[in-house]
C-alpha cells in the first residue's frame, strides 16, 4: 500500500494559495497550511471548543461597532510559501466580514486553545508566526481537565515582530487590552 492510497496526492506537495482558494469550505475544514504543506488538525474536545466559544461571544460582545470575534475560518498568514492557520478565536475588523480567508492586516487578536498534541505548535510556533505576521495581541489558552485554564496574553513589538508577554488570567479574564473585556472561565 502506498502513501498516494492512504491520502490523496495534494497531501505531498506544497499547495499554492491559488489551488488553495479554488478548494471548497468541506476541502479546507480541519486542515491548516503550513510552508505550502497541508497539516490535518484532529477534532477538538468539547472542553476545547466550550472555552473557545465562551471565549469568541465574550470578545464579540465586548469589541462593539469595530470588532467581531469568531471562531473557526482561515487567516492568511502568508502567500509564498503559503500559510494559513484556522485559529480558535479571530477578533477582525467588522468592516471585513466578508473578506475570505481574513489577512493579518485586519486581525486585531488571535486566540487558540492548546489541545495535547498542539503544546509546542501554540505555545511556540504560531506565537512567531503570528508576531511575524504583525498580529497585534495573541492569547494562549492552558486547559487541563479538571483545573481551572489559564489564559497567557501577549503584546506584539512591533519593531521587533515578536511578542512580550502580557497579563496572566486564571478562570477570570479582566482584560484591559486590546479592549475591556470580561469572561469566566471556571465553568464553562
Amino acid at each position: 500500500m502506498t502513501a498516494e492510497m492512504i491520502a490523496p496526492e495534494w497531501m505531498h506537495r506544497q499547495i499554492t494559495s491559488e489551488e488553495y482558494d479554488s478548494w471548497t469550505e468541506e476541502q479546507c475544514a480541519g486542515i491548516e497550511i503550513v510552508d505550502g504543506m497541508v497539516v490535518v488538525s484532529p477534532s477538538a474536545t468539547i472542553l476545547h471548543n466550550r472555552l473557545a466559544r465562551f471565549l469568541a461571544n465574550a470578545l464579540d460582545q465586548a469589541g462593539g461597532e469595530e470588532w467581531n470575534a469568531d471562531t473557526d475560518f482561515d487567516v492568511r498568514l502568508q502567500d509564498v510559501p503559503l500559510n494559513n492557520r484556522r485559529p480558535d478565536v479571530v477578533v477582525y475588523r467588522r468592516d471585513a466580514v466578508h473578506e475570505t480567508p481574513a489577512r493579518p492586516s485586519n486581525v486585531l487578536l488571535l486566540v487558540e486553545v492548546v489541545s495535547p498534541g498542539s503544546e509546542t505548535t501554540d505555545r511556540l510556533v504560531k506565537l512567531d508566526q503570528y508576531a511575524k505576521a504583525g498580529i497585534p495581541f495573541y492569547w494562549r489558552v492552558e486547559q487541563v481537565v479538571g483545573r481551572t485554564p489559564v489564559v497567557h496574553t501577549y503584546l506584539l513589538d512591533a519593531e521587533n515582530r515578536s511578542y512580550r508577554a502580557g497579563e496572566v488570567f486564571t478562570g477570570l479574564v479582566k482584560a484591559a487590552v486590546p479592549y475591556p473585556v470580561e469572561v469566566d472561565l471556571t465553568e464553562p
